[in-house]
């Protein structure tokens, strides 16, 4: 039938209808499939401009070229499991440097010094077992007196060597090349990587993480560290976490030498806490951790991108903290100076041989 106000019959009013609907539905899933591309398009420019910066955080060393072929000899490499995997297995060697070298508001806060006083607080050389399912962390106290060698500098020219002084001096003179010189030439051990992380950083990585539990055996009063704990079991924030790793007075003999104790029973407890927590099921959770981390961050040059930090991290999957290890360098009291200590031999000679 013709109708008048369409100038359609019947038949083509119904398809017209027809067409309009199925023009309707075409525009819905059109929308529909943009605002998905979008959303994907989104997802992956954010996860594009995450990887970016987390990757542009990391600040490297090329200590390699700094330091040439004048170092100990690399361990010998011990031939992967399966001639198809791609992720290493070989013995390696890493120092790790607790600073305050960072200047900045935050470091400030939490007792930092600044560019003018950059200090290595912690010292740690993390020896991984062949096949990377254990570990032993070596801590070497700040006071001990040592040889520093010659050391090149990043504005050329180098430091002289000098005999009977304190072990941090050497980041203070040289930074992270110098450090890592110091520790070979005391050790006999080559340092296959350097990783550095500053006040702020540390406090930042507890907190991202929800804290860390850790138990004491004694009350902790440091007016210095500003840190107050009932012997005990306590769950620490950042700070609080920090100021345990600097704690030194009032506890022991208020060397550093009881504060390397507390270090060591925090490093175990963060990995007990990054064990336990949802990082590889809870992205947003990921992302804080990993910006902490990589925002306060130095490495050496085969560290110095996320991928190459996810490799080693993903080489490191089988260690445990039951399978890990913490010992300090034995040392004996100076003879020249009761606040200092020198290495004891032969037993650190025994250690270190025992790393390479």
């Amino acid at each position: 039938m013709f109708s008048p106000v369409t100038g359609l019959d019947k038949n083509g009013d119904e398809a017209t209808k027809a067409t309009r609907g199925r023009g309707r539905r075409s525009v819905v899933l059109k929308t529909a499939g943009l605002t998905l591309a979008g959303t994907l398009l989104l997802g992956a420019a954010t996860a594009g401009w995450a990887y970016w910066h987390l990757n542009d955080n990391i600040k490297s060393v090329d200590i390699n070229s700094a330091l040439g072929d004048d170092r100990p000899a690399h361990a010998v490499a011990t031939p992967t499991a399966s001639a198809t995997a791609v992720l290493p297995s070989q013995a390696v060697n890493i120092l790790v440097l607790g600073s305050d070298s960072r200047s900045g508001k935050e470091n400030e806060a939490l007792g930092g010094g600044d560019s003018s006083g950059a200090r290595s607080d912690t010292a740690m050389v993390v020896h991984v077992d062949a096949g990377r399912t254990a570990a032993t962390v070596v801590s070497i106290p700040r006071d001990t007196l040592v040889t520093r060698p010659s050391c090149p500098l990043s504005s050329g020219g180098s430091t002289a060597v000098a005999y009977g002084v304190m072990f941090n001096s050497a980041y203070a003179v040289g930074g992270p090349v110098c450090a890592v010189k110091t520790v070979e030439t005391m050790t006999g051990v080559r340092m296959d990587h350097y990783l550095e992380i500053d006040f702020a950083g540390f406090a930042k990585l507890v907190d991202a993480l929800g804290g860390v539990t850790v138990t004491t055996t004694q009350d902790i009063d440091d007016s210095y560290s500003h840190l107050k704990l009932k012997a005990g079991t306590h769950h620490l924030d950042g700070k609080q976490a920090l100021a345990l790793a600097r704690t030194r007075h009032g506890i022991g003999d208020g060397s550093d030498l009881g504060r390397i104790g507390l270090q060591q029973t925090l490093v175990k407890a963060l990995l007990t806490q990054i064990s336990t927590t949802s990082l590889l099921t809870d992205p947003t959770e990921l992302y804080q951790v990993a910006d902490a981390v990589t925002g306060s961050l130095t490495t050496d040059t085969g560290l110095d991108s996320l991928t190459e930090l996810r490799d080693f991290g993903e080489s490191l999957k089988g260690l445990s903290t039951n399978s890990l290890k913490t010992v300090t360098m034995p040392v004996v009291t100076a003879p020249t100076n009761p606040n200092r200590v020198v290495a004891k031999e032969p037993a650190a000679s025994t250690l270190w041989a025992s790393l390479r």
